[in-house]
C-alpha cells in the first residue's frame, strides 16, 4: 500500500450554537474586535473573523456552550485588550503549572475561549 502525500489543511472553524446570530456577531465585533463576515438572510447562520480566525454561528433554541483555545503571541497585551473591551473574563491571567500563561473569557451564550502562550 502506498502512502499518499499529505495535503495542506487550514485552521478548523468552530460553529457555535447561539440564541441570536446577529447579537452574537455584534458582541464579537464590539467587545472582542472581530469583523462581521456574513449572515444569511433568515439570520439562522453567520460568521465573524479576526487575524485569520473564522467563527461561524448557528441559531439554536437551547445552545450548549463549548470551549476553545486560542494561541496569543503577546498574551499580556491580549489580556489588556480584552479587559479594555469589557470582555467577560471568567479566569484571570495566570502562569499555569502545565507551562502556559493563560486567561479565559465567556461570550453571551456561555462559550469559553482560553487565550494562551507558552511560558
Amino acid at each position: 500500500m502506498t502512502n499518499p502525500s499529505k495535503t495542506k489543511l487550514g485552521k478548523p472553524v468552530p460553529e457555535l450554537p447561539v440564541l441570536d446570530v446577529k447579537k452574537a456577531q455584534a458582541y464579537y465585533h464590539d467587545t472582542l474586535g472581530f469583523e462581521v463576515a456574513w449572515i444569511l438572510d433568515d439570520k439562522s447562520m453567520g460568521a465573524v473573523g479576526r487575524d485569520g480566525i473564522a467563527i461561524f454561528f448557528s441559531k439554536e433554541i437551547h445552545p450548549t456552550p463549548t470551549h476553545h483555545w486560542i494561541f496569543a503571541e503577546d498574551i499580556d497585551t491580549t489580556y489588556q485588550e480584552m479587559k479594555t473591551r469589557n470582555a467577560n473574563i471568567v479566569e484571570d491571567i495566570d502562569n499555569k503549572p502545565w507551562g502556559l500563561r493563560q486567561f479565559t473569557i465567556a461570550d453571551l451564550d456561555g462559550h469559553r475561549f482560553t487565550f494562551h502562550c507558552d511560558l
